[in-house]
Formats: C-alpha cells, sequence, structure tokens
C-alpha cells in the first residue's frame, strides 16, 4: 500500500495541493494511506516558562488543529481516509521526520506556505525539506 504524506500549512497552496493529491489517487493500483501534518513552531521560552505543559500542548494542538481544518474537510467531503498529525518544532524537521516514521513513499506539499516572516523566507521550509527527505517531493503551486 503506498503511503503518502501531505504537508499542510493553512495556506491556499496547501488547498491546492490537496486538490492535486485528491486528483491523483486514482492513479495508483492499491488504496493509499494518507497521512496529513501540520508542524507548529514550538513556543518561546519567555512563554512557556509561565504556562504549564499540558496548556502548551493543547495550544499547538489547538492552533495546528485549526491550520488542518480546511484540508481535512475538503478530504472528508471526498471520503478520503486520513491519519491527521499535529507535530511541534522546526517545520521541515517535523515533515521529513512524519514521512519516516510512517514510512511515506511520497511528500506532498504547496510550494508556498505562511512562514514566520511571510515573504523574506518563503520556500525555505520546502528547500530543506527537498533537502532532508529521502523520499519524493511533490510541491504544488
Amino acid at each position: 500500500m503506498p503511503r503518502i504524506l501531505l504537508a499542510v500549512d493553512g495556506s491556499d497552496t496547501s488547498l491546492r495541493a490537496a486538490d492535486v493529491l485528491m486528483q491523483r489517487l486514482n492513479w495508483y493500483r492499491e488504496p493509499v494511506e494518507l497521512h496529513v501534518v501540520n508542524v507548529q513552531p514550538a513556543l518561546p521560552e519567555a512563554v512557556t516558562m509561565f504556562a504549564e505543559g499540558f496548556e502548551v500542548r493543547e495550544y499547538h494542538q489547538a492552533e495546528g488543529k485549526k491550520a488542518l481544518a480546511p484540508v481535512l474537510e475538503k478530504l472528508d467531503r471526498a471520503k478520503v481516509p486520513y491519519t491527521a498529525h499535529v507535530g511541534v518544532g522546526d517545520a521541515a524537521r517535523g515533515i521529513v521526520d512524519c514521512a519516516r516514521e510512517h514510512k511515506c513513499d511520497e511528500i506532498v506539499m504547496g510550494s508556498k506556505g505562511l512562514g514566520r516572516i511571510p515573504g523574506v523566507m518563503i520556500g525555505s521550509v520546502v528547500i530543506k525539506v527537498m533537502l532532508l527527505a529521502n523520499v519524493p517531493v511533490l510541491l504544488v503551486k
């Protein structure tokens, strides 16, 4: 069974990546095991030192679910089964680690997303994923 990781950051290109992936699912002879991931940036220590660990985890989960929601709604409407994941830390490393953990054969992601400094670092996550990944990466504009 082919395994695909769809990386989602809440951007329009994430939605387009989901559309492209759904159009290509019938290319596979077998059903696809789809994993959808969002990786949240870690909160600064200045914030976490005043919050309980469970509060920080709940915050990251809530923000991750918000970013995943539009894509998961699309997949639900199309009746495409998936497993959703929310990670915390460096986005590129989290995407690649999730792909390795679930033995994914491919990573699908939008080519431009929402970085911490939009417009300045556009593409840095994509470039880092392509450098770190040991599987093909499909970029969608």
